[in-house]
């Protein structure tokens, strides 16, 4: 291990793994270092069994805004880019159609507004509405057994990534490997950063080594750290798990339904799976964990280190969670992992997608899901649903709740330009041929 890097960056997912590709592949910064804690690279929420994976565009996501789809279209449209150029034979990922569901009056309506009125019909040109035949067309399940008299439409599209984001980020790790400025390090847990007269020691088992300028992009882990030297004080984290369903093959691909007013969190939505399209997968659901990793106890202790358990941070939750539509949600939740309970509470869930599934149809997905780690603003005891980052003194914090995975790339472009403002323009980014490798082998089409 050398004993000075000019950028270590800490977290092997999805995020940690794009920053390192383009930092590699697109600059010339002489020395890079990734550290990851597991034994192998996106072990944990970039795995392809701990989330959705979904390649998040904007369109049919309708708890989003025009403006937050405007900039999530451009994160996925670089992601989707570097997987149509690194993926041609789709080992790492797959295409297939994708649509929001609207049923009954109300929710059509709402669907025609968000398509004419509301500008999403001009941002996403290849996103039309259907009606009841041509959705039974490209997905027959989700007709069969619905009320004929009752309204349907759909906005659709065939711009339906589906990904393995755990493949995807060791597809980038192996590409900046190649480089002889990359060392890459698994199985070593940081233990301590400390800022020094010249950037940043890091202290790892295996013994510390210094860095002019540091990336912690460690998930909910990432705030744990910011923390300890002295930045994000008025952050704190509600950590939420998500779990899934699965079924037999269901769907042809990907058929969400419309968000909830006032929840932060994603409605249901039926998958097929990446790597097994024979496989139906529905959810996520989103329970409230202590923790945060998904089934480590171990991180309970990490979880309160970062909540503080100040009269602020009890108050915020409390606050949020006094909200008359959020706790029932949440409490909800609380019976899907419960055995027998859960897959009879869910199912009416599934339904909405599927109305001729029955319970013996579905199953708990054992061993699936990860922690989302959603941002709580402590000074306004509100949720925050903007970007989690962190910008210190030549350090950077990625928390990156959902659709990080998606924006990673774009992230990691925008984290390029500021750590290279840290290195006061010693080094150079490469923008042009970073954007050939990736956005720039998008296919728009007409």
């Amino acid at each position: 291990m050398s004993g000075k890097y000019d950028l270590v960056i800490v977290g092997g997912g999805i995020s940690g793994a794009s920053l390192l590709y383009t930092t590699a592949k697109f600059t010339d910064i002489d020395s890079i270092a990734l550290i990851e804690k597991e034994s192998e690279i996106a072990a944990i929420n970039s795995h392809h069994t701990n989330n959705s994976q979904t390649l998040h565009f904007g369109d049919i996501e309708t708890n989003y805004t025009l403006a937050k789809a405007e900039g999530v279209k451009t994160g996925a449209e670089l992601l989707a880019g570097y997987l149509e150029n690194h993926d041609p034979d789709r080992e790492m990922h797959a295409k297939r159609s994708k649509m929001v569901l609207g049923v009954g009056e109300e929710e059509v309506e709402k669907l025609e507004n968000r398509y004419h009125e509301e500008g999403f019909g001009d941002l996403f040109p290849k996103l039309r509405p259907i009606g009841r035949e041509e959705i039974a067309e490209i997905e027959p399940k989700v007709v069969e057994g619905r009320d004929p008299d009752v309204d349907m439409l759909a906005l659709q599209t065939p711009d339906g990534y589906v990904v393995d984001y755990g493949e995807t980020a060791k597809s980038m790790v192996d590409t900046a490997r190649q480089e002889a400025s990359v060392d890459v390090y698994t199985d070593t847990k940081v233990e301590d950063v400390t800022e020094n007269t010249e950037g940043y020691t890091l202290t790892m088992g295996r013994g510390p080594f210094d860095c002019d300028v540091a990336v912690v992009a460690a998930g909910s882990h990432s705030l744990q750290i910011a923390k300890e030297l002295g930045y994000g004080e008025d952050t704190v984290l509600l950590p939420v798990a998500g779990s899934f369903f699965l079924a037999d093959d269901l769907l042809n691909g990907k058929v969400y339904t419309l968000q909830m007013k006032k929840l932060p969190f994603a409605a249901v939505h039926g998958d097929a799976d990446v790597h097994d399209d024979s496989i139906t997968r529905f959810g996520p659901t989103a329970k409230l964990v202590p923790m945060l990793e998904r089934g480590r106890f171990s991180t309970v202790e990490d979880f309160l280190d970062v909540f503080g358990l100040n009269p602020a941070s009890f108050l915020s939750y409390a606050n949020i969670l006094a909200d008359r539509i959020l706790l029932p949600y949440v409490l909800t939740n609380l019976l899907y992992d419960v055995p027998e309970v859960g897959p009879r509470s869910f199912l009416p869930e599934v339904q909405k997608v599927v109305p001729s599934v029955e319970l013996d149809d579905i199953e708990r997905a054992k061993g699936y899901g990860g922690v989302r780690p959603q941002i709580v603003d402590t000074s306004r005891k509100s949720l925050d649903m903007g970007e989690a980052k962190i910008v210190g003194d030549d350090i950077i914090f990625n928390i990156t709740p959902s659709p990080g995975a998606s924006t990673s790339l774009k992230n990691a472009m925008r984290d390029t330009k500021t750590i290279l403002e840290f290195f006061e323009d010693e080094f150079e980014f490469d923008e042009d041929a970073f954007r050939a490798d990736t956005i720039d082998n998008f296919p728009r089409g007409e």
